[in-house]
């Protein structure tokens, strides 16, 4: 079946860095748009970023726009996340998911993603 994996997680102090990194498996990757969402405690999941089937177009929340880069490379069924400037309320455990049609209009629609990986914590502490 398909697989995400995210790993890169961790604990950094605010104003750091992490790169976060969700390998995909037994899907055509480069048919999937890839997108990043995150839940903390006591939160709902809220859209984070995501990238064309070409990684031509990328999309961010307000929240991270300016801070966070999406990348993805097709050739090794790769989709990155490069967190900068983090601050406390980036907190939060982050998924990677997967969804083969997109509109910009339901980009942040975590029910359109077909596939989703296990998740990857991120702590910021200040």
């Amino acid at each position: 079946q398909v697989q995400l994996v995210e790993s890169g997680g961790g604990l950094v102090q605010a104003g750091g860095s992490l790169r976060l990194s969700c390998a995909a498996s037994r899907l055509t990757f480069s048919s999937y748009v890839m997108g990043w969402f995150r839940q903390a405690p006591g939160k709902e999941r809220e859209f984070v970023a995501a990238i064309s089937w070409s990684g031509g177009n990328t999309y961010y929340a307000d929240s991270v726009e300016g801070r966070f880069t999406i990348s993805r490379d097709n050739a090794k069924k790769m989709v990155y996340l490069q967190m900068n400037s983090l601050n406390p309320e980036d907190t939060a455990v982050y998924f990677c998911a997967a969804r083969r049609t997109f509109t910009t209009a339901t980009m942040t629609v975590g029910a359109l993603y077909e596939y989703w990986g296990q998740g990857t914590q991120v702590t910021v502490s200040s």
